[in-house]
């Protein structure tokens, strides 16, 4: 039997931030599923297909790695793809809090999958799609903060958005 792992995020854009963690939940799994989410609470920048788009191409040549959309509730989706996990990524002490009620409410919903969660390594830890986001808007670089294929591909949707 695959032991099958789910990483969700917006990923709005996915940075080296999460690469590491999805590089890391490879070594604990024999399959991750990278599930770009709609998060209702976040008004995303880059639309659905344009985040799916970026993630396959920073992901592309894992053959470990499967990215999906994820349209409805988390736990549903991993149930429906046989997951055994959801892997959660910590910056913060901000982030385990509210990581930690997200983790509750899932394991409420569907008890059979765990919530495993990977701090983010210092380097990685300051990271934030956010920030790259307003760094780009602002004209800055970004190259240390993301893929190659990312940046460019960013760089690329703002002149047209100018």
């Amino acid at each position: 039997m695959k032991r099958i792992a789910i990483y969700p995020g917006s990923f709005d854009p996915i940075t080296q931030g999460h690469l590491d963690l999805i590089q890391r939940a490879i070594a604990l799994f024999d399959q991750v599923i990278v599930t770009v989410a709609t998060n209702t609470r976040k008004i995303t920048w880059l639309s659905l297909e344009q985040r799916m788009k970026l993630v396959q191409e920073a992901l592309e040549g894992n053959p470990q790695v499967t990215v999906l959309p994820c349209p409805g509730v988390m736990v549903d989706f991993a149930r429906q793809h046989g997951a055994l996990a959801i892997v959660r990524g910590l910056r913060t002490a901000a982030d385990y809090e509210n990581e930690f009620q997200l983790a509750g409410m899932n394991r409420k919903m569907a008890p059979e999958i765990a919530t495993i969660f990977l701090p983010a390594r210092q380097e990685y830890s300051f990271i934030s799609a956010t920030l790259v986001r307003e760094i780009l808007m602002l004209g800055g670089d970004i190259s240390q903060f993301v893929p190659n294929v990312v940046m460019n591909r960013l760089r690329e949707w703002h002149k047209l958005n100018e």
